[in-house]
């Protein structure tokens, strides 16, 4: 039976789309009833092949159900493909209907046509063109909202911040448009500039032009903190969670190690503003700083492809004090490292609550529509101590926010575009005036005079 309804329902389709011509004339004068049977009982027939269990008994009333919607999406496209004021593409329509179904689910699912599917590859391995923000759909207004600007790039430049709302590129309306969509007007060939009206807080909507450039991340930087008699902190700034990083940060310490003129009491690693990135660099990055213990759980729907993964015996910093610093702009792998150190009790976290991004998204190349994928969130990330972190975040131990937030704030309201040659100087005074680290060195040294 398998065999039977995989067979006709490659035929059907085949012939829909080789003889599109013929059908044109044929399904015009088809009543629509009909043809929304021949849709219906096509898509319920492959569903069978993929389930093996559609018409079991258990599920006939959904399958009822099932059958019925499936009746009334075949005389929707007929409709919109005879009377609608102009010509469409029938493969344009059945590719929105996807894009609408997988979009619906959350805001990280998403079908992905061959181009976007190319570009999120590029986006693994650190590099990739556009503005530099990690962002997301926001719910209750229908725009894109940033989840953090990435360091050194045309979106930090222009004083993009996390919480921003983007609620127009150039002059399209965000609103009604999917993610996808939003992130593929903001992208373009590099060197091209860009509008966008950014909504921030109460403040009235001004307009940043950024010009989109190739984006080379560096996720790492490190450095020494203090001196001697004060007590040398080692500093690690993590940016993201590309390929590699845990190598890296590995060999920033070691070289931190052999630039200290006495030993480092401690080490301070700054997740704010880290959008997240490859679950196994998360894992990896964690690792770097535990000495055995679980670092993260991922489970599936109804506790299924449930998974558990465990540190080494290795701690890299040999048992030295450490604060993490996260505000609201650190989500997803930032999420996992932070919880794992909190909850082996490995480090403090310090500064605002984290963004509550926990969700794992697997890519599914699409057999019947090559170079595309879908990709699918099929799992939550939960700390070694149980908690979800999907939709919660990560409390920090030390709640401290950012004294810079208000007058940043106010000079974005009175100058719209920030991206001119006074940026390298607002950066200095930004880190000058990071009161966040201040405090998390303290309480590197003050931990290190306790043990």
């Amino acid at each position: 039976m398998t065999f039977f309804w995989r067979t006709l329902t490659r035929l059907v389709l085949g012939i829909f789309f080789l003889t599109k011509k013929f059908f044109t004339v044929f399904f015009s004068s088809l009543p629509s009833f009909i043809f929304g049977a021949v849709v219906a009982l096509v898509v319920v027939g492959f569903l069978s092949t993929q389930s093996g269990s559609f018409g079991s008994t258990s599920g006939s009333s959904q399958s009822q159900s099932t059958y019925s919607l499936l009746d009334a999406f075949g005389e929707v496209f007929q409709r919109v493909r005879r009377d609608y004021v102009r010509e469409v593409n029938d493969e344009a329509l059945i590719e929105a209907a996807i894009e609408g179904m997988v979009s619906s689910l959350d805001p990280h699912s998403a079908y992905l046509n061959p181009r976007r599917y190319r570009d999120l590859q590029v986006n693994t391995h650190g590099e990739f063109g556009g503005l530099g923000i990690e962002v997301t759909l926001d719910k209750e207004s229908g725009a894109v909202k940033v989840i953090s600007p990435l360091d050194d790039t045309p979106a930090s430049k222009a004083g993009i911040k996390s919480g921003d709302l983007i609620i127009r590129i150039g002059d399209t309306a965000v609103r009604g448009l999917t993610l996808d969509k939003a992130v593929d007007i903001l992208r373009g060939p590099v060197g091209k500039s860009v509008r966008l009206t950014i909504q921030r807080g109460k403040i009235k909507p001004f307009e940043l032009t950024l010009t989109r450039e190739l984006i080379k991340l560096r996720v790492v930087r490190a450095r020494l903190e203090g001196t001697a008699k004060q007590g040398i902190v080692g500093f690690v700034r993590l940016a993201g969670f590309s390929e590699n990083v845990a190598s890296t940060i590995k060999k920033e310490i070691k070289k931190l190690k052999k630039e200290a003129t006495a030993p480092i009491v401690g080490y301070v690693l700054d997740l704010r503003n880290n959008p997240g990135g490859l679950l196994d660099q998360a894992i990896a990055v964690s690792d770097l700083f535990l000495s055995g213990g679980e670092i993260v759980s991922v489970r599936g729907r109804g506790g299924k492809d449930h998974q558990r993964f465990q540190a080494s015996k290795d701690d890299i910093t040999d048992g030295k004090p450490i604060v993490v610093m996260i505000n609201g702009a650190s989500a997803s792998a930032s999420e996992i490292v932070a919880g794992a150190l909190k909850d082996h009790n490995r480090a403090k976290l310090l500064g605002e609550k984290s963004f509550g991004k926990g969700s794992v998204q697997t890519l599914i190349s699409l057999n019947n529509r090559r170079g595309a994928a879908l990709k699918l969130t099929v799992q939550h990330y939960y700390t070694p101590s149980g908690a979800l972190i999907h939709g919660k975040g990560i409390e920090p131990d030390i709640f401290l926010a950012p004294l810079t937030d208000e007058v940043n704030e106010e000079k974005s309201d009175s100058n719209g575009d920030e991206g001119d040659d006074g940026t390298a100087q607002k950066q200095d005074e930004k880190e000058a005036e990071d009161v966040q680290l201040q405090r998390a060195l303290e309480v590197v040294r003050s931990e290190s005079t306790t043990l």
